[in-house]
């Protein structure tokens, strides 16, 4: 199971990067929120993954 999820956020890591390479070059007008949006979320969504095994380590470690 850890694996699989591993494999999921790997492949939401390499997503969030593409997505934030388009939007770096691309020409639309609204390119530049996007790109801000992605560039957020390239970064909180691996520092919030973090934050949940932090937690569930204490939660799984304080019930023993």
């Amino acid at each position: 199971m850890k694996r699989i999820l591993a494999l999921a956020g790997a492949l939401l890591l390499l997503l969030l990067y593409g997505a934030t390479f388009f939007f770096a070059l691309s020409g639309s007008p609204d390119a530049d929120g996007w790109f801000k949006a992605s560039l957020f979320c390239t970064v909180a969504v691996p520092v919030l993954i973090y934050g949940y095994i932090l937690v569930y380590r204490y939660l799984k470690d304080r019930k023993k």
